[in-house]
């Protein structure tokens, strides 16, 4: 299947003058040939700058359609024996990317991967005790206030402050907070750790805004985040970049009105898997993760102070 003729997707460099960009074309295309892509790919001109994408071919053999979903199979490729595959399953997803994922240049094309890269990883490690309505941290590492959230304690290191919240081969200790903000702290600290390497001045900005207030719910949208897609222009339903956050949102009016079950907050961590906040050993499938979703309003039922709950052994015995 070829994607129609009017796409204008792929990976996309806008860089101003002519010499510009054709030093930036020289580094992509390294960049790309590194990660065995060199003969996938052709290169456009497009209005200020350049366009990368799959080649017919290679789009109809890789993505289909846009799919993502199947392309570890499809490119034999297998991170956990070879870290870099990660990498280039990001780049041939943003390859195949439906819409322009532009950047102004290599630089900051390589940071972006590196970035989904790790947002992976932490994805993979993240896993938390389910709670909405109580909230903790590492004790010594963060601290709360009303108008602030929780911040890190001066001094202490933005990274390891966010692996000690979220990853308890680090901490020893599983911490209760909600899916929507474990995926902002492991956005967070995948940025952190880019800026660790490339940027130092900023993560020491990033370090000062941290201990003096958090960065949270719609303006983190605003600072780290492009939204993808919209209700009028929807994204193909199997495209999807490692290192992507998604909301599976709860349809059902019922059982939505439960605190915490309005929906899931995931990353999608390539091979077709999306992470699992609390069963980290046991990533969802997409059509998996729906069935749960699904049964959550098989499995509602009211506390003794009026509160809709859902009973998670009936979810899990009716998805299974």
């Amino acid at each position: 299947m070829q994607r129609a003729a009017s796409d204008d997707g792929g990976i996309v460099l806008r860089n101003g003058d002519a010499t510009s960009l054709a030093r930036e074309r020289r580094a992509l295309d390294a960049r790309l040939a590194a990660l065995g892509l060199q003969d996938a790919v052709t290169v456009q001109a497009t209005e200020g700058g350049l366009r990368w994408r799959l080649d017919d071919d290679h789009f109809a053999q890789w993505t289909p359609g846009h799919d993502t979903l199947q392309l570890r199979e499809r490119c034999s490729l297998d991170p956990a024996a070879r870290p870099a595959d990660l990498e280039r399953e990001i780049a041939i997803a943003m390859l195949a990317a439906p819409l322009a994922l532009e950047f102004p240049s290599t630089d900051e094309f390589d940071s972006a991967l590196r970035i989904r890269r790790d947002i992976v990883d932490a994805a993979q490690r993240t896993a938390l005790a389910f709670g909405t309505a109580a909230a903790e941290r590492p004790e010594g590492w963060w601290t709360y206030a009303p108008e602030s959230s929780f911040t890190v304690l001066p001094g202490k290191p933005l990274i390891e402050a966010l692996r000690r919240a979220t990853q308890p081969e680090v901490s020893g200790k599983l911490y209760a907070f909600s899916c929507y903000r474990a995926t902002e702290y492991v956005i967070v600290l995948a940025v952190a750790q880019e800026l660790e390497r490339c940027n130092a001045p900023l993560l020491a900005a990033l370090q000062r805004r941290w201990e003096r207030s958090a960065i949270m719910s719609g303006r983190f949208h605003e600072v780290f985040l492009r939204e993808l897609g919209t209700n009028d222009a929807p994204l193909p339903p199997r495209w999807y970049v490692p290192g992507d956050r998604i909301w599976f949102r709860n349809p059902d009016p019922h059982s939505s009105d439960a605190s915490g079950y309005e929906g899931s907050w995931l990353f999608y961590l390539g091979g077709g898997l999306f992470n699992n906040f609390w069963k980290r050993d046991r990533p969802f499938t997409m059509a998996g993760k729906c069935v749960e979703l699904y049964h959550w309003r098989h499995a509602t039922w009211t506390d003794a102070d009026g509160h809709l709950r859902i009973d998670e052994a009936v979810v899990e015995q009716r998805a299974a």
